[in-house]
């Protein structure tokens, strides 16, 4: 990927509506904008693989902290509740005010969840001009047989007239740890679900709806992946908002869906599985009922602002 041109030739220049698509998605939003860090990032290499390769330099997940030898103090558990990318780059620089591009010890790392490697490779991208957003769903990779909740990043590659999705979680560690098998800057459909596939599989019968979630126990099922499409709907409107955020038509944990809430999400996996030919709808819906500036985070059970 070159972002100055995408590598577009005449004959492969986009139409209209899809360059409006792809130009809405090369600039930052509220979540991504890196604010007064925007220099540093225009300043990083062009290219995907190495922009992929710096951000688990810069963040450690906190599940995965044993692997790199390090034990989270509690004192710094909260940085895994920040949402924006210019207080995300503000707190990686106040642990090493080194460059970007070199790695930090895990120790000096941002402590974050898939939500960070997302919104900062994202971002990164967006800040070079390429067309990129966040997209949720599922990882197989995680826990297998069952697909673990997840977001990762994906970019538009014009050569191939395709969006692309990259995990920049999965570095060296989480490579062996667990065992993947598959390129992480190309991942797989069937590797990583996004929630409007995992719905239409589940509703169809070819896959069963406990086996989508997080962790053990009650947050798993069909109400789990019904809050995933809102949170899809959402960053495919450059809304990238944390795992645990709960906000507006998300049913509670445990509930069964009524007929009327099945009508809807139906709907929205039928429009975010191909958000591209459904992207003035998109627009549409999210802009009726936007992510609010209050959400609740029901991890640590209290509303906090966007």
């Amino acid at each position: 990927m070159t972002p100055a041109n995408h590598g577009a030739t005449v004959a492969e220049r986009p139409t209209a509506a899809q360059q409006d698509r792809l130009d809405f998605y090369a600039h930052a939003g509220t979540i991504t904008s890196p604010g007064h860090y925007a220099s540093l990032l225009e300043q990083l290499p062009d290219d995907v693989a190495t922009l992929a390769g710096i951000v688990p330099g810069l963040s450690v997940h906190e599940y995965m902290a044993s692997g790199y030898g390090l034990t989270i103090p509690p004192e710094r558990q909260s940085e895994s509740h920040l949402r924006r990318l210019e207080r995300m780059l503000e707190r990686v620089l106040s642990l090493d005010n080194g460059p970007l591009t070199e790695a930090r010890p895990p120790e000096k790392r941002l402590v974050g969840v898939c939500n960070h490697f997302a919104v900062m490779l994202v971002g990164m991208l967006r800040a070079k001009g390429a067309p990129a957003r966040a997209r949720w769903g599922f990882g197989s990779y995680f826990n297998p047989p069952v697909f673990e909740d997840h977001v990762l990043g994906e970019y538009w590659n014009a050569d191939e007239d395709r969006w692309v999705r990259v995990d920049a979680q999965i570095d060296g560690v989480f490579r062996k740890a667990l065992q993947i098998d598959f390129d992480t800057l190309d991942v797989p459909h069937d590797r990583f679900v996004i929630a409007g596939d995992a719905w239409a599989q589940c509703r169809s019968g070819r896959a069963d709806a406990s086996h989508y979630g997080i962790f053990k126990g009650d947050l798993r099922g069909l109400w789990f992946i019904a809050c995933n499409l809102i949170k899809d709907l959402a960053a495919l409107n450059k809304m990238e908002t944390l795992p645990w955020d709960f906000w507006g038509a998300m049913p509670n944990p445990g509930t069964t869906l009524s007929e009327e809430q099945l009508e809807f999400f139906d709907r929205l996996a039928e429009l975010t599985r191909k958000p591209d030919a459904s992207f003035a709808e998109i627009r549409r819906i999210y802009e009726s009922s936007p992510v609010p500036p209050i959400v609740y985070n029901s991890v640590l059970q209290r509303t906090e602002a966007i």
